[in-house]
């Protein structure tokens, strides 16, 4: 029998992936437990909004969680949006505000590194155990969108062979996501515990 595991998202894409991934173990989403809870992420680190999501959720449903964190750092701002990626602007931005907001931001700048960092936390509460994994896709802010296969920073975010991963198919963006390598991590060391 699989063990059972609850990812802490509802988000059908992101479920998808994580079954793919972990193919050994039944992936849950937190609607397919009937529960409705939105942990706040206010911590100042990738890995602590995912550990804090993981053990909130753990506790409560009592069994496994995997929580993860992602968002855009940025060289030439310090690493900026980083954990605020998602509400740097305010909760009522646009994700098209968001990316012409960057885009200006480095309009002068030589510097346009950038890095998508995702961090999975698997957690079981009642035993306590815990893995953290993660992944980064490198590359650059583009001088402008390109692309329209993609949703958040997709448009914006340029690869080293000068397309933006809203330029990439999906399958040819899955095999390179940040999220995609965090669960690959993730799965060697659950494989290994």
């Amino acid at each position: 029998m699989k063990e059972k595991i609850v990812m802490a998202t509802n988000n059908q894409g992101k479920l998808k992936e994580v079954r793919e991934i972990l193919k050994d173990y039944e992936i849950l989403s937190l609607k397919d437990l009937g529960c409705d809870i939105e942990v706040e992420e206010d911590q100042d680190t990738f890995e602590g909004n995912s550990l804090k999501k993981a053990k909130e959720i753990s506790k409560l449903l009592k069994m496994p969680c995997i929580a993860d964190d992602s968002g855009l750092c940025i060289e030439e701002l310090n690493g900026f949006p980083g954990v605020l990626t998602a509400r740097f602007l305010g909760e009522d931005a646009s994700q098209e505000e968001r990316n012409n907001y960057l885009i200006n931001k480095l309009e002068e700048k030589e510097n346009r590194k950038a890095t998508i960092v995702t961090v999975m936390t698997y957690i079981d509460e009642e035993k306590g155990k815990k893995v953290v994994a993660r992944g980064e896709v490198k590359g650059n802010i583009a001088k402008e969108k390109r692309g329209n296969n993609g949703f958040g920073f997709d448009e914006i975010f340029e690869l080293e062979n000068g397309k933006t991963l809203a330029q990439l198919t999906s399958e040819e963006k899955n095999t390179i996501s940040s999220r995609r390598i965090a669960l690959e991590n993730l799965k060697k060391q659950l494989e290994n515990r």
